[in-house]
């Protein structure tokens, strides 16, 4: 893992986090303590922190509220204001301790048993190996991470851990996911090897140049936090912080990375599809230096056959582009919903869905009301957030999105957009998994890994 700008100082920082965090335990014995690591009795309430207390992140404490939020965390003190201003924070705004860097939170608070992560991509996997390192559950706002190493680093350190982990991309837990399952397997598509998937995105800047200039920070803004990871760059309001930082390379993943956690996964699921071996795109322009990722996008993906499963070819379509009309879909009828869709092609019947897996469908509608349903096979979730907080007080319970489904499901949609800032090569990106490498372009594994800021790294 590249961390070059990692200095002595953070790792001895790492090794005193983790004495404080024995020490504490050790004055006031914390109930995690008494049941092993972050232990939670089922009749307790989980105490978490919620890391990002915007947007996404409000929307995910508010889900977990019935437990105990224990701390808040933000580099914007206005962000966690309107959070604990909320009607349906009443119930623990009083009490939450509050900070901006997430550090000073880990070390100050040992009685943490969980924490919802809904930073900027590029700050998910370093607030998550801090927290890893003193055993703290973790739900992680989709995408998963901010590279392919990211991707396995969180697999494998969960599981080294053995903490609880869940990826938040609310879809797998819905109803349609489940039934796309079930109706893959029961044979209703018949053999399939090809999916196509799409989006509407993006709605934020992209191809476009670096700004220049800068402006004051605000007083209620860290902005050195907000950046972490990242190199430094000026702060210009509304540019980078907030919504508009999905599209910058330093920040975000892109199209893919947002929003095929919620449409590549629902075939790669019920196709049970691993890492490509094969990957090539297309694609409109970047920025002149190659800060943000393009207007719009078409990766081609190629699965190896597994089992009794052939080789599955999938294509990735954004920025307002689109596959060919099936001539099943009737005239008028809209390919997917406004937001994207799924197009599963099987030799016998094709599927299409919306985005999160909603509204399953075969085409034409009339198959659909011709298809005996299988009864169902799996099990029925409660809801991606309650998944993950059943599992931490039952242990004996599994999440669906845990981070070595979502590891490799993130992994896949990163070397897509390897494929897509290489797409001028005009080759097609060979993969060798096992390896974590590309075996026909070196210059395509050095977007595998990246550097981290002093003080923002690994461990």
């Amino acid at each position: 893992m590249k961390n070059e700008n990692n200095t002595k100082s953070q790792l001895n920082r790492r090794d005193f986090l983790k004495k404080s965090a024995i020490a504490s335990s050790i004055l006031i014995v914390p109930r995690h303590v008494l049941g092993g690591s972050a232990h939670v009795a089922p009749s307790d309430k989980v105490n978490i922190a919620g890391v990002g207390a915007g947007g996404r992140g409000r929307a995910n404490i508010r889900a977990c509220a019935h437990e105990n939020i224990y701390a808040l965390c933000d580099i914007d003190d206005n962000e966690v204001a309107q959070t604990l201003g909320e009607d349906w924070a009443t119930s623990f705004s009083g009490r939450a301790k509050t900070y901006r860097d997430y550090r000073e939170m880990l070390e100050n608070e040992p009685e943490l048993d969980a924490l919802i992560i809904s930073t900027p991509d590029h700050m998910h996997t370093p607030i998550a190996a801090a927290a890893m390192d003193l055993g703290k559950h973790l739900y992680i706002e989709k995408p998963l991470c901010h590279t392919v190493a990211e991707a396995r680093f969180l697999a494998r350190r969960a599981r080294e851990t053995n903490i609880v982990s869940q990826m938040g991309n609310q879809g797998h837990a819905e109803e349609g996911g489940r039934l796309i399952n079930e109706w893959v397997a029961d044979g209703a598509l018949g053999t399939v090897q090809e999916v196509h998937c799409w989006t509407n995105r993006p709605v934020w800047p992209q191809g476009i140049n670096r700004p220049e200039g800068s402006d004051p920070i605000p007083s209620t803004i860290d902005w050195d936090l907000w950046l972490g990871a990242a190199p430094l760059r000026p702060y210009l309001a509304d540019r980078y912080h907030r919504f508009n930082w999905r599209g910058w390379m330093d920040f975000g993943t892109g199209v893919v990375g947002d929003m095929g956690a919620h449409i590549i996964d629902h075939p790669y699921w019920a196709l049970d599809l691993d890492l490509p071996t094969r990957i090539s795109a297309s694609s409109s322009r970047f920025g002149r230096d190659f800060e943000t990722f393009p207007l719009a996008s078409k990766i081609h993906f190629e699965f190896p056959a597994k089992g009794n499963r052939p080789m599955v070819k999938l294509t990735w379509y954004d920025g307002g582009l689109l596959p060919e009309r099936p001539e099943l879909l009737e005239q008028g009828r809209m390919l997917g919903d406004r937001d994207g869709g799924v197009l599963i092609v099987g030799d016998k019947n094709t599927l299409m869905h919306g985005v999160y897996g909603r509204e399953p469908r075969l085409i034409p509608e009339a198959k659909h009301l011709e298809y005996q349903q299988p009864a169902p096979t799996m099990t029925r979730s409660p809801g991606i957030h309650q998944e993950w907080i059943d599992a931490i007080k039952d242990r004996s319970k599994m999440t669906t999105s845990h981070f070595d489904y979502s590891g490799r499901l993130s992994e896949t949609m990163l070397l897509g957009n390897i494929a897509t800032v290489r797409a001028s090569e005009n080759k097609v990106l060979e993969y060798d998994g096992a390896n974590m490498r590309f075996t026909n372009d070196d210059g395509a594994n050095a977007h595998l890994d990246k550097n981290y800021r002093a003080g923002f790294g690994l461990g």
